[in-house]
């Protein structure tokens, strides 16, 4: 039994004031995935059976490596939304937690700066 007031008991657990643009930040990248997944997928149809010439032409096209940029982009950070709201919502202790949300958003900071950079450098042709 805690002596505190009702008040003293809720101060610290209400809403921090960032769950909605999480929310909205989430559904807006959800959104925006739907067209670039479907370009996504077409192209990579139509580039099924071409070689490494044909390919870095089609990613020498500034509208496609642009397009293929904003969908790595927007992968990974709708994917950095999704695991924070898993690991903010799963795990427990907090040393854990702490550590994990650091790992993820290392994991995919350097998984979109790799990616970038491998498209760019075959769109360029370095």
């Amino acid at each position: 039994m805690s002596l505190k007031s009702a008040v003293g008991r809720a101060r610290g657990l209400g809403s921090a004031k960032e769950g909605a643009g999480h929310w909205w930040s989430q559904r807006v990248s959800a959104i925006a995935l739907v067209p670039l997944s479907l370009w996504f997928a077409v192209s990579v149809i139509g580039l099924s059976h071409a070689d490494y010439a044909t390919f870095k032409g089609w990613m020498s096209k500034p509208g496609n490596t642009s397009l293929l940029l904003l969908t790595v982009l927007t992968v990974m950070h709708h994917a950095h939304l999704g695991l924070q709201v898993v690991i903010e919502d799963y795990v427990s202790c907090e040393a854990k937690k702490f550590a994990m949300l650091i790992g993820m958003k290392l994991a995919t900071a350097f998984l979109a700066v790799f990616m970038t950079v491998s498209i760019l450098k075959v769109a360029v042709g370095v």
